[in-house]
């Protein structure tokens, strides 16, 4: 594996494959809104070519991110780039696939609410036509399908989780665990290094799985649903994951912001009123 320089040359590489990622999502969001806006239900060429377009660069990105680690796939783990809020939330260096699919079931159950209620309030006149194919109209089928991808899904991420709880049993075992009982220095010999190279090896193998199942599961959705439905799935699935970018940051923010101020007044540092009202927050 790589050594400590190369790491983390590595990790920017890794980071800024994150960083790109990211700009591509911003630009997704607003080529899905425009999309959308200006859809007309008896033409889904403009639609289908957007949502493919995205389903691509998911590709690429889910391949170099596999490429990247197998050089390096530590950072993936609890990337540097991410809040704490993110790296709570990650399963496999990712989010699971599975959410992908709760995505959809929460814009089903908000957008029928909203229409039941329309209705209920006779007000359905005064909403713009529904442009026909919006998740509330998915029907039996698709449910069913989406059902099935559901449990198919959740069935493969307990395969990997199970395979990842192995591999890191097999850090207490030898010859790790002898080392680190027989000597009072951290320093591993060939045998440690060869250990953790593996086990880290491993890692990255069982991250790749983890991407191509996240693949998979967004190819198979957009199979399943019509067009409008795909581009509002991945127009949600989008905003939720810059979201949770920003109200991590944002959080952090205000955390270590209160931190910062609260060790200054212990220091001396808080003898103004505006050091006082910051320490409370």
């Amino acid at each position: 594996m790589a050594t400590s320089s190369s790491s983390c040359e590595i990790e920017q590489l890794q980071k800024g494959c994150y960083s790109e990622w990211m700009s591509v999502q911003a630009t997704h969001i607003v080529d899905l809104k425009e999309v959308l806006t200006s859809h007309r239900s008896k033409d889904d060429h403009k639609l289908e070519e957007v949502v493919g377009k995205i389903v691509n660069d998911f590709q690429k990105y889910t391949e170099k991110r596999s490429e990247l680690s197998r050089r390096s796939c530590s950072s993936y783990f609890a990337p540097s780039w991410n809040s704490s809020l993110e790296n709570g939330l990650l399963w496999m260096g990712g989010c699971r696939p599975s959410s992908f699919i709760r995505v959809i079931y929460s814009l089903f159950g908000s957008q029928a609410e909203t229409q039941l209620s329309q209705y209920l309030l006779k007000v359905d006149e005064n909403v713009e036509e529904n442009h026909g194919g919006s998740m509330s109209d998915l029907n039996a089928t698709q449910l069913v399908k989406i059902n099935e991808l559901h449990m198919k899904v959740i069935e493969k991420e307990d395969k990997i989780t199970k395979k990842s709880a192995n591999l890191q049993e097999d850090v207490a075992d030898m010859p790790i665990a002898i080392a680190a009982y027989a000597t009072d220095l951290v320093e591993g010999d060939v045998l440690v290094e060869n250990a953790l190279d593996k086990h880290e090896e491993g890692m990255a193998v069982l991250m790749t799985e983890a991407d191509k199942l996240r693949f998979e599961t967004l190819r198979k959705i957009v199979e399943v649903v019509t067009p409008v439905q795909a581009a509002e799935f991945l127009l949600a699935g989008k905003r939720l994951h810059i979201s949770l970018h920003e109200w991590g940051r944002v959080r952090e923010e205000r955390r270590f912001g209160c931190a910062r101020t609260d060790a200054a007044a212990a220091t001396g540092g808080a003898g103004t009123e505006e050091s006082k009202r910051s320490a409370t927050c």
